[in-house]
Order: C-alpha cells, then structure tokens, then sequence
C-alpha cells in the first residue's frame, strides 16, 4: 500500500497475473520479443516503477523467449521509491520471480533523485530509473520506446501523473507502431492518448480487474537527424553505440549512478 497515494501496488491474490495479462499480453511481448533479431533490442518505458513487478515479469518473459544475443532496455519513472527492505518484503511474495529479483536486490539501494541504472544478466537486461517527478524526467529522455507500461496508481488516485503532457510526451519518445497497456479505461486518459496521436482500445483485463486500455502509435518517420531506436547525440561516446543501440538516454544528462553485478 503506497501511504502517499493510499492505493495498493498489487494485489496479493492476482498480481502476478494482472501484471501478465494486462502489460505482457497486451503490449504482445512474447511474440515481439521471439521475434527479434539475434543482435536486436528492444526498449519498454514505465510510468511507474513501484515494486518492480512489472519490470521483473518482463525480463522473466524477455529471458524465456528472446534469443540469446538480443537486449533489453527498461526505463522507469519513480518519484517514490521503496527503501530496499521494503522492496525485497514485497518481491518475497513471488518465489517463482526469484531468479531475477535476487540480481535486482543485489544492486538495489536508497535511491536518491536522479538517475539510477542497472547493469544485469551479463549486459543482456539494463534498468534505468529515474527518480523524479514523470512530467519532469520524461522530458529529459532521448529513446525510442516500444512498448509502454502505464502504470502509477488509478487516476483518482494520482491524477497530477494522468495528464496530457504525459501523453505527448510518450507520442514523443515511440517508435513506430509502439503499443501501450494500461489497467485504467477511464475515458479522460484514452481521450487524451487518441489526442497525442494513439490509437486506443479499450479491453477485457481480467477477472478481478474489468477492463483496461491498450493501444498502437501510428507508422511515422523517426527525427530529422536519427536512426530508428538509435541514442541521441548526447550518447556517452561514439564507441557506445553499438552496445546500446536503442537504450535511454538522457537529453540532459542529470546526475546518474551506475551500478553493475560486481556492485560497482
């Protein structure tokens, strides 16, 4: 339960599968992920890191169906993280996550304002964090983004997060043909995607959750100036590019720490 927002993170009967179903299925990320080339990536943005859930179910799928040379890149917006003993408490509820949330707890520590990645899986699987404000960090990113978690507690909940900057923002950051999900339908928040470009469905969830929204940007050209899901030019060094071939860059580099499986 967030004491900010007075809203759950998960729910204990269902999350696993709520998170599956709704972020997973609905962005289709087992058949894109099967689908990438051996030396390809790909690159999810979240609204709302919270527990890590999400991002553990993606690396969890990410690991079971991509081939062995690919990359993912998950960037997430927090501007209330859990202190590390609170997070390793919530992440025990899912043993069968173990294997991924272990190397994720390793590296996890108070986290102060600013950027924060993590280097797993060897290299295979990086995680940005960026802890702020989302209408503040966003606006800071240079990516090309494929699939959307819009995740950051209910719009009644937390209705400064659910506004139309957020969603020009992510019209911004999308590759072509980009997908979302989302676990609210609430019209204001689909309207105002169809306004930043997407094109929005609204759709069963599951059992214990009625619906939710899901949605695809429309084919466009990338910027003058860029390579689709290449960095931008603030990239640390040219040798770079190739390693991180369509991972999150900010704009305007704020303070970042970096931290890899050595702790380092």
């Amino acid at each position: 339960m967030s004491a900010v927002f007075g809203d759950v993170y998960f729910s204990r009967a269902s999350g696993l599968e709520e998170t599956r179903h709704v972020f997973l299925r609905h962005n289709r990320l087992e058949e894109r992920f099967a689908a990438l080339r051996p030396s390809g990536s790909f690159t999810i943005a979240e609204t709302g890191f919270g527990t890590g859930l999400n991002f553990l179910c993606a690396w969890q799928c990410f690991d079971a169906c991509a081939p062995a040379g690919a990359r993912l890149h998950f960037v997430s917006a927090e501007k209330f993280p859990l202190m590390p003993a609170d997070l390793a408490q919530a992440l025990a509820l899912w043993p069968e996550l173990s294997a991924f949330a272990t190397p994720l707890l390793a590296q996890y520590d108070v986290l102060t304002p600013g950027w924060h990645r993590f280097v797993l899986a060897g290299g295979r699987v990086t995680l940005t964090l960026m802890i702020g404000d989302v209408l503040d960090v966003l606006p800071q990113l240079d990516a090309r983004v494929d699939a959307w978690f819009l995740d950051g507690f209910a719009p009644s909940k937390n209705p400064d997060m659910w506004q139309q900057p957020l969603f020009q923002q992510m019209a911004r950051l999308s590759s072509p043909g980009a997908s979302f999900a989302t676990f609210t339908s609430a019209g204001a928040v689909r309207r105002g995607l169809a306004e930043a470009g997407f094109e929005v469905k609204k759709r069963r969830a599951t059992a214990t959750s009625a619906t939710s929204s899901t949605a695809e940007s429309p084919p466009r050209p990338p910027p003058a100036g860029r390579n689709p899901g290449s960095p931008g030019p603030n990239r640390a060094g040219a040798n770079a590019a190739s390693s991180w071939s369509a991972a999150a860059w900010p704009a305007h580099p704020p303070p970042t720490a970096w931290r890899n499986e050595a702790g380092r």
